[in-house]
């Protein structure tokens, strides 16, 4: 049964002696308690509102369901805010000069998905270590390592990092305070659930290798490496290694009002085929599906730049699926093993015959298996559609329509070995707004694992393209780096060689 809890927005106006000042209180109607929340506002001229005590990034700040503003007389649109499980409140409150006010909203619960077994998490948060416990509670989110270092900026320079990095708060809530990013002219990977930094300060632009430090960390008992983006140029180098354990495909390109259309310095997309404003996230999950069509079995993730990119934290998130209590432990094994799905919107749980996403189901060879696929859907945008991909195609759309009807997508058959997953992408034409599901797998007889010669094609011409890109002056620099990109090279070759599909 859906939770629906209420939120009232109260706001009392007194005269200050260079403004209004405006308590808000925005508390939970059932229990009376605050409820901390995330607050766009705008003032008369279209100037976002700044409190001088909260943190703040870009158009919005949070609070613990108190805010103390000053504000002079006019109109003021405003949006609250508490991730996707809660419905968006939008008002204007109206302040007049020497006049006491109040003014009343609720903020309704969407859905609870912790009820049904779900947590939801995010891997790129840039946000100050003090400010997050308020940032994870005014968005609703459960597991959220926080880069404190990354290239040449490392907040332990100065201070010893702490002796357990890892903080449980509110009951459910957990922040680990040692992620870090190394981002170069590859791309970027980063790095969660380490005990100290990598001493990365000194890399330059290509030398060390980001393989150097990958290498390193695979040393560490629970290291996780996430490749941050799909479309970053050393993506094939990092997936042939075999030591990366998810990819964000709901990533900082994708913004709550916008989205950032190019793919920076990675390797760019046809725009042509993918044009703006959605391209980049068609593109990012076009390479996706090629990974998964060469039989590699890679988790998606998600990540928003919250202190980077205008996105506020949790934005693009992962929700991961456990039975019984959360641990943080027991959330990254639920990412590994694929119980999962991605989502800066929509809240798209899936199941299979009744087997969550991750699951690999096995048959005889020679056999026809036929998979039934039912959905829950909440969103707080329209969606016309839920797709299946089945390797890497479109195979059924089903209109919202039909699935509120029924909850169901139909059956998947599958006559050969491969894999498939369901996505929602909402009517947002600004931005990309989606969900996917992680994938479910198919093994049948003896080829237990599709390899599309075509895919692995894709990376092949990748690789070879990325190494005469690849600049040094120093000779013995040069080859060790490239060492690296020949090595990938041959795995890719070996993919095409090995193919088994078209």
């Amino acid at each position: 049964m859906r939770n629906f809890l209420c939120a009232v927005l109260t706001c009392a106006c007194l005269t200050a002696a260079h403004g209004t000042e405006l308590r808000f209180s925005v508390i939970d109607s059932g229990t009376g308690k605050p409820l901390p929340c995330r607050i766009h506002m705008k003032d008369p001229a279209g100037k976002v509102v700044r409190p001088k005590t909260l943190p703040f990034w870009h158009d919005h700040f949070v609070c613990a369901g108190v805010a103390e503003l000053e504000l002079a007389p006019g109109s003021y649109p405003y949006e609250i805010d508490r991730g996707p499980e809660y419905l968006l409140t939008t008002g204007t409150l109206t302040v007049a000069d020497r006049v006491a006010q109040s003014v009343t909203n609720q903020l309704r619960r969407l859905v609870d998905l912790s009820r049904e077994g779900w947590w939801s998490g995010e891997l790129h948060v840039h946000r100050p270590p003090g400010d997050i416990e308020l940032l994870m509670q005014a968005e609703d989110l459960h597991v959220a390592p926080v880069i404190t270092w990354w290239n040449n900026r490392n907040t332990w320079t100065e201070r010893a990092p702490p002796a357990n990095p890892l903080v449980r708060f509110d009951g459910d809530r957990f922040y680990h305070l040692m992620g870090g990013e190394d981002e170069r002219a590859g791309g970027a990977l980063l790095y969660f659930n380490l005990g100290r930094p990598l001493d990365i300060a000194g890399a330059d632009r290509e030398y060390p290798s980001p393989m150097k430090f990958l290498a390193e960390v695979r040393l560490h008992t629970g290291a996780w490496v996430d490749i941050e983006k799909p479309f970053w140029y050393d993506a094939p180098v990092w997936l042939a290694s075999g030591m990366v354990d998810s990819i964000g495909i709901a990533h900082n390109h994708m913004h709550r009002g916008g989205v950032l259309p190019n793919e920076a310095w990675g390797r760019p997309r046809d725009k042509e085929r993918f044009p703006d404003p959605q391209g980049n996230g068609y593109w990012t999950q076009e390479i996706y599906y090629h990974i998964l069509d060469c039989g590699l079995r890679l988790p998606p993730s998600a990540g928003s730049a919250s202190g980077v990119l205008p996105n506020p934290v949790g934005y693009d998130r992962v929700y991961v699926h456990l039975d019984g209590e959360l641990s943080y432990e027991r959330w990254w094994e639920a990412l590994r093993a694929g119980r999962v799905f991605v989502s800066n919107g929509p809240l798209l749980r899936c199941r299979a015959d009744g087997q969550l996403p991750g699951h690999i189901f096995k048959v005889r060879s020679g056999e026809t298996l036929d998979l039934y696929v039912n959905a829950l859907l909440d969103s707080r945008d329209p969606i016309s559609s839920l797709e299946i991909i089945q390797n890497g195609r479109v195979t059924r759309a089903v209109s919202y329509s039909e699935w509120k009807r029924t909850g169901s997508l139909g059956t998947v058959r599958f006559n050969d070995s491969g894999w498939f997953l369901i996505r929602a992408i909402a009517d947002v034409p600004g931005t990309f707004r989606f969900a996917s599901t992680g994938p479910f797998y198919v093994e049948i007889g003896p080829a237990p694992r599709r390899v599309s010669k075509a895919s692995a094609q894709f990376f092949l011409d990748w690789v070879r393209e990325r190494v005469k890109q690849v600049r040094l002056d120093d000779a013995h620099q040069k080859d060790e780096v490239l060492q690296h990109h020949r090595a990938a090279e041959r795995f890719w070759e070996g993919k095409v060689t090995e193919a088994n599909a078209d």
